[in-house]
């Protein structure tokens, strides 16, 4: 069986307390690994070595920390089948999923922000011909990136790249559910000859290791991607000591769809935004909203190709479901579907577990759900169920799809399907999201910001933006003699 450490000061190392974690294999149930159970003395080590480490790395040339960058980027690319397996085991998405999409936009992560710190520039002015102001950017310090599990490597590097790109160190912690790929780039970072300290890696439960780390006093700044529940904890705890914060949080995300949509290419899209990764992204479409003169056709439609749906073994190809990531959020998905039935809702298809025989006996599925007569204020409706599940009614004007778009507290993404383009333009002005799309889902530029409204989060990141977090900035006047 697998011993996971932590990775501190460009070496593995075993947890202090030599405790550990016992993961499980979503498709199976079974144990494959352990997980260091990390806690503040592992924090105080790391912050030593991050410290240290900080000020040689914060005076390397942007050059040498592009080149650094761009061979961490290099190396995931060339060891993409060895981390899509990983992620597969680790969360038991199809293995498919984890080759095309994750492993594939880790290593963007990484290539973006390598060249993105050889463009970036500030601004200067000169002020009434007697003197000139420039805005200094400079890096912070040691920071914390924590991320979530569904999407594991790709939202830890989405964190990391731009952090250690601006010129700080980091300490992070992957999720204690999904340890695997986190571990792995331990070993990409030596290879790519990343200075030892730059990057550390802490595995551990989040109310011990992750309470220590956004509590310490030395830390600066904290990118957090996981629950609402969890962020405000965060923002509690950093508010008396003025630390940057940057949480992406939840989302009830709605897919507003108009009778003059591409039809086809809707559908075939909707049927990835509510189930890619077992509706695990918080990013997915789970509340459907259709216009009324579409409603049936549409129901019809989607029901059926949800039931083609393949559930199965993540590592086998044709998959395209694969397992629920633990037996807690497993019990949690199932809860919600019993409560959607309890709240007048009529499950369309799907509703209940899936088992198998043989080596997938034990695992965590549950068939790709849909339902619809649920009331736009139910539970249901209003809170993040992060699974296969997705609801699904009709509206009558436009009006009506934006007050059912924006009646829920949170604000992270919408998606719009129509052919006006100025319906396009003005329903994305109101609704309440951090990202909208029209006629596509999930089609990112990381030079744009990222992040959600309301208790989706605060602060921005990807781009620009995640520099700018990562930096502090400062002002210098110069007057002319």
């Amino acid at each position: 069986m697998k011993k996971i450490q932590n990775f501190v000061n460009g070496e593995y190392t075993a947890p202090f307390a030599k405790h550990y974690l016992d993961n499980y294999n979503p498709a199976t149930g079974e144990v494959y690994s352990l997980v260091p159970d990390s806690d503040e003395k592992d924090v105080e080590i790391a912050m030593q070595y991050a410290q240290a480490t900080f000020p040689k790395w914060a005076s390397t040339s942007v050059e040498v920390r592009s080149r650094i960058l761009l061979k961490i980027s290099e190396l995931i690319e060339k060891n993409l089948d060895k981390f899509a397996e990983a992620e597969s085991i680790d969360t038991g998405k199809p293995i498919s999923l984890a080759r095309q999409m994750d492993i594939p936009r880790a290593a963007t992560n990484f290539r973006f922000f390598a060249t993105a710190i050889q463009h970036y520039a500030t601004a200067a002015h000169a002020t009434d011909h007697i003197a000139i102001n420039y805005t200094l950017r400079q890096p912070l310090g040691v920071v914390v990136c924590i991320s979530p599990w569904n999407l594991p490597l790709y939202l830890f590097t989405w964190k990391i790249a731009p952090a250690i790109a601006a010129g700080n160190c980091v300490i992070a912690k992957p999720s204690e559910t999904t340890p695997m790929t986190a571990y792995l780039l331990g070993e990409i970072c030596q290879e790519a000859g990343l200075p030892a300290g730059v990057l550390n890696i802490l595995h551990g439960l989040g109310n011990k290791v992750g309470t220590a780390l956004v509590a310490h006093p030395e830390v600066k700044a904290i990118s957090f991607t996981g629950s609402t529940a969890t962020g405000a904890t965060i923002a509690k705890l950093t508010a008396p000591q003025f630390k940057k914060i940057s949480l992406e949080m939840g989302g009830k995300n709605p897919n507003i769809i108009f009778a003059d949509c591409d039809y086809d290419k809707m559908l075939e899209t909707t049927l990835r935004s509510s189930f890619a990764n077992q509706g695990q992204i918080c990013l997915c479409g789970s509340r459907i909203l259709v216009e009324s003169s579409l409603y049936e056709r549409f129901k019809a439609d989607f029901v059926a190709h949800t039931r083609q749906l393949q559930v199965g073994d993540p590592a086998f190809p044709v998959t395209q479901q694969g397992a629920i990531v633990s037996s807690a959020h497993f019990q949690k998905i199932m809860s919600y579907i019993d409560l959607a039935q309890q709240e007048g809702g009529k499950i369309l298809c799907g509703g209940e577990a899936i088992k198998f025989s043989g080596r997938c006996a034990g695992g965590w599925f549950i068939a790709p759900t849909i339902i619809e007569n649920l009331p736009i204020d139910c539970r249901t409706n209003q809170e993040e169920i992060f699974g296969p599940v997705v609801s699904i009614m009709p509206f009558d004007t436009e009006a009506d799809a934006l007050k059912y778009a924006n009646g829920v507290r949170y604000g992270l993404s919408a998606t719009i399907w129509t052919q006006n383009t100025a319906r396009a333009h003005r329903l994305a002005a109101q609704i309440q999201a951090g990202v909208v799309w029209v006629n596509c889902w999930l089609l990112r530029d990381l030079r744009t910001p990222f992040g959600g409204m309301k208790d989706s989060g605060i602060g921005r990141e990807g781009g620009w933006e995640a520099l700018n977090f990562f930096t502090e900035a400062k002002n210098v006047c110069i007057k002319y003699d």
